[in-house]
């Protein structure tokens, strides 16, 4: 099973309404809605990986020990940070944007 702590839930709703109101290029709701909808169902589908990778950046291991990267276009991957259980439960702790992480 996929859980989500409550910042990852916030996350879902920030990258909502950041899509919508991003002063570049904002889009329309339904397209920002499906947007964050196939954030959410990558997330859901992380309990069936085989392979789980272990967060590189100090950024992400501050919220998890595994991370997965969600390549959404050239320009933004989205860090899914989560923590594995010893039966295969996901709890996914964070959603970062590539623009917000950190290199140090």
């Amino acid at each position: 099973m996929v859980f989500y702590s409550q910042q990852a839930i916030e996350d879902l709703s920030d990258i909502l309404t950041g899509l919508v109101s991003w002063v570049k290029h904002p889009l329309a709701i339904e397209r920002a809605k499906k947007y964050v909808s196939d954030i959410r169902m990558t997330c859901d589908k992380l309990d069936t990986r085989t392979l789980h990778f272990n967060a590189q950046f100090p950024t992400h291991k501050r919220y998890g020990q595994k991370v997965y990267n969600y390549k959404r276009n050239k320009q933004t991957i989205w860090f899914i940070i989560y923590n594995l259980d010893q039966h295969g439960n996901v709890y996914v702790q964070r959603i970062i944007s590539s623009h917000l992480t950190a290199v140090d």
